[in-house]
């Protein structure tokens, strides 16, 4: 397991970390989410050994986190740390042999991880002559061609495509069953909530959100419901049965129900009476689609960094 405690860090006058705290353990996916300026990528360089923290500790395995250990990492940085001109196939040996692979071994790392990224007819290729999700590709394949059992991913999916990040997502899911501890950040919430089992959300460099994903969305008090009746969207104000109807809950816009697709969705407290809404909705018309869902990682979010 991959331990980080009381992790702190400024820059001058800055905090940019106030001593956080978080866990990864191996075969696990772990989400690292954050508005912009959070601490994320200080928080990640800090583990990689790049900055160096004011106060707490980086602990792999109950042991703290020296070279020799770190030659497990893998690490994917927001900004690309690659040679554009040099040969994509010689990068990855050059990575593999840093991290302590024998050359053949190197080599056999490396044409095994551009054929799992559909690059294996880019061996020779230099670097700036790939497209901006192909360069990304050869990013994470750098950061894995050495089957690290740590690997830290500071936005991994960013500016790919569909199928690219359908890719890589599996690709992750095989690591973490394999063993790997994985920690990467991302603001695409929806990717991390398919992907991760748990979550660390930070906010000004302290943890204010940290669990296993679907503990904290059943644990939370508010639920979303969405109703859609008569085949078509309400716009408010919204039929006044249904809404008196909603004693303790709200809209998703702030108080007269917010529009999600083709349906109407609230934000209500979990032990609302949904036998009273049904009759409302029922009264209101004919009743298309009536669900009532815990909060999404979305929802989970924006709460926990407005507070």
């Amino acid at each position: 397991m991959l331990t980080v405690r009381d992790l702190a860090k400024r820059y001058g006058q800055v905090p940019a970390l106030a001593g956080i705290d978080l866990e990864v353990p191996a075969g696990r996916i772990v989400g690292f989410l954050g508005p912009n300026g959070a601490g994320k990528t200080t928080a990640m360089r800090c583990i990689m050994g790049l900055a160096v923290p004011d106060a707490g500790s980086v602990r792999w395995q109950g042991r703290p986190v020296d070279r020799r250990a770190r030659l497990r990492f893998g690490y994917m940085p927001e900004e690309r740390g690659l040679y554009p001109r040099m040969r994509i196939g010689d990068q990855l040996v050059h990575f593999a042999r840093l991290s302590g692979l024998s050359r053949t071994d190197a080599r056999r790392a490396c044409a095994r991880w551009l054929e799992r990224f559909d690059l294996g007819d880019r061996t020779r290729a230099r670097l700036d002559e790939l497209s901006h999700g192909n360069q990304q590709r050869v990013q994470l394949a750098a950061a894995l061609v050495h089957d690290p059992a740590v690997a830290v991913l500071d936005e991994p999916f960013s500016g790919l495509d569909p199928i690219a990040v359908g890719t890589m997502a599996g690709c992750l899911r095989e690591l973490a069953d394999a063993g790997t501890a994985i920690l990467f950040s991302s603001h695409q919430l929806d990717l991390v909530e398919d992907i991760c089992q748990d979550v660390v959300v930070i906010d000004d460099g302290r943890v204010v959100l940290s669990g296993e994903l679907d503990e904290l969305r059943s644990r939370s008090n508010r639920r979303i419901l969405q109703v859609r009746v008569g085949g078509a969207v309400w716009s408010p104000p919204i039929p006044a049965t249904l809404f008196a109807a909603l004693p303790g809950g709200h809209g998703g816009d702030g108080g007269d129900g917010g529009n999600v697709g083709d349906g109407r969705r609230f934000v209500v407290d979990r032990r609302i009476d949904l036998a009273r809404i049904l009759d409302a909705a029922l009264a209101a018309g004919e009743v298309d689609s009536f669900s009532f869902e815990p909060p999404s990682l979305s929802d989970l979010f924006g709460e926990a960094v407005s507070r």
